[in-house]
């Protein structure tokens, strides 16, 4: 297996009701970034945000009203990541993820990441790489703002699967752009409405009946065409000549459609969510094998990072018993906060399935849970820092889980 680790930089409260100021999350997030890169994980990925939350809760459409705190500090990935590189020797650093429709949109956020390269690529001898997650965003009030809203009736009725179609559109550019293509809107995928873009008959009756009333027609369109979200003339980035070997491409989305449409331009992998059920992973990977990219040669289960809790206890004076039953307590505790936070947004049956995905206990348990959850060759991105804000005690959780955890996956991997 291979290990990588996440930081969410998510300043909420804690079982205690602390929350620490921005100075201290951001201290907490580099003491954890040079830990890993001590340790020897992977790839450090960054979850990345916009706006505040709790400033959200007063719109007249709050995504998430529950949630305490802000969701995120990092607000400019790319930024964030050379001062990362910087601060270490070994370590990859990724997003996770970058919003391609907020910021600016696609066209601007191409850029940052093709300066980020070119910057990278400037140290001699420099060969880590930046691994790019890029979705529609983690929450559609951070985009709102950028003009991703309804233009009409229609868009209005078909919003939540038009917001699918935007991010295809979107992807398009931001990628053809990476690529070193010059691109025009004319040159890009436009959008049709029909069917088969909705879950029911009754969506799709609905954006029948607002595309009757608003374009007066007389009997229910079959299509529906929506004209381009962005509009522009030939244009191509620059910086031009960055290190494209640099850059590892990922996309936050489980859409089947989306996940091949984007391999079609560049080498594309895929994320999934710790509410990923093993079906769809490993429909994932069947599905891959055929749609990733040639240029990105064969596809690995590697390529789709599997997101985990972790609630390791392996602290000292406590007995294996004692810390496992710690363990469980401190993931009862962080857990309950994270889904009271995310009342009403989000599937209950999912809510139950990241709580059994969780990894909970002492080391040797959480070697064993593991190897009869995951794949062999399955890439693990960890997950220490939910909800805890002791930072040394997060640092003292990875290394236990890259010193006592790792190794014992490895030795009951080879049937020791």
């Amino acid at each position: 297996m291979d290990h990588d680790i996440f930081f969410s930089i998510s300043q909420t409260p804690d079982h205690n009701g602390h929350i620490p100021s921005e100075q201290d999350m951001y201290r907490n997030f580099f003491q954890q970034l040079e830990c890993a890169d001590r340790l020897g994980f992977g790839v450090g990925w960054i979850a990345q945000a916009h706006l505040s939350t709790e400033t959200q809760k007063s719109n007249s459409l709050p995504v998430v009203p529950h949630w305490q705190g802000e969701v995120g500090l990092c607000t400019d990935f790319p930024q964030l990541a050379m001062e990362a590189f910087r601060r270490t020797k070994r370590i990859d650093i990724g997003s996770a993820v970058v919003s391609i429709l907020a910021s600016g949109g696609p066209i601007a956020q191409a850029e940052r990441i093709a300066n980020v390269l070119h910057l990278l690529g400037m140290t001699e001898g420099e060969r880590r790489r930046l691994h790019v997650g890029f979705s529609a965003g983690r929450f559609e009030f951070m985009a709102r703002p950028y003009g991703i809203v309804p233009r009409n009736a229609v868009e209005e009725a078909a919003w939540p699967a038009l917001r699918g179609q935007i991010f295809l559109e979107a992807a398009e550019i931001f990628l053809r752009l990476l690529r070193g293509d010059v691109v025009n809107s004319d040159t890009v995928r436009t959008t049709t409405l029909t069917r088969s873009n909705f879950r029911s008959d009754e969506d799709w009756a609905a954006v029948q009946a607002a595309a009757v009333e608003f374009e007066a027609l007389e009997a229910a369109p079959d299509r529906i065409e929506v004209p381009n979200r962005y509009v522009f003339e030939d244009l191509k980035i620059v910086p031009q000549s960055f290190d494209r070997s640099l850059l590892n491409l990922v996309a936050g989305t489980h859409d089947p459609n989306a996940q091949t449409f984007v391999n079609t331009i560049l080498p594309v992998s895929v994320f999934n969510l710790s509410i990923t059920s093993p079906e769809v992973i490993d429909a994932t990977h069947e599905r891959m094998k055929t749609a990733y990219h040639p240029d990105g040669g064969a596809w690995t289960r590697g390529h789709m990072p599997r997101t985990s809790f972790v609630f390791i206890n392996a602290e000292e004076g406590l007995t294996p018993d004692e810390q496992s039953q710690a363990a469980h307590a401190e993931a009862e505790r962080a857990l309950s906060a994270y889904w009271n936070a995310l009342e009403g947004t989000i599937d209950p049956d999912k809510v139950n399935k990241a709580a059994n995905n969780a990894l909970i206990g002492n080391p040797e348990e959480i070697a064993a849970q593991m190897v009869e959850r995951f794949h062999p060759e399955d890439r693990i991105m960890a997950w220490f820092d939910f909800f805890n804000h002791d930072s040394d005690r997060v640092c003292r959780n990875m290394t236990a889980y890259m010193e006592q955890v790792v190794p014992a996956v490895d030795a009951l991997l080879r049937g020791d």
